[in-house]
């Protein structure tokens, strides 16, 4: 058995779930982009898109009662793998705002499209809620 993962206060996900909760405790969180809890992607490129997906994975975490320490892996997906390589300080910079100092499993693949056009980063994680136990 598995239970999707909503968070309350978001638009409705349509032909997915933001995360499934398994019953061993393992939450798969879906790929999330740089928009908002109305579906607005967020404006100003790279930077703006990679930190708020990020706060989306943290969001779909807590809905199924984890938190950040959970996550014990994400998948990248970047458009621009130089834009990535150049604003590597802007990286760390926003990736610790969100994710303070906790460092999952990662990996990185660049891509040439992603579903939303306007999108440049999707981030997919994999989480394991003790509390599910």
């Amino acid at each position: 058995m598995s239970q999707s993962i909503q968070p309350k206060d978001w638009a409705p996900a349509r032909g997915y779930s933001n995360g499934m909760l398994m019953d061993d405790g393992t939450l798969h969180v879906s790929g999330q982009i740089g928009w908002d809890k109305n579906k607005n992607l967020v404006k100003g490129g790279f930077i703006p898109q990679m930190e708020q997906a990020l706060k989306n994975i943290t969001d779909v975490v807590a809905a199924a009662g984890g938190e950040i320490r959970d996550i014990g892996r994400l998948t990248w997906f970047v458009r621009d793998k130089s834009e990535y390589a150049e604003k590597q300080k802007e990286v760390g910079q926003a990736y610790q705002r969100v994710f303070g100092k906790h460092f999952p499993a990662m990996s990185m693949v660049v891509i040439t499209e992603l579903i939303e056009d306007e999108a440049v980063v999707e981030i997919e994680a994999t989480a394991y809620i003790k509390s599910k136990l």
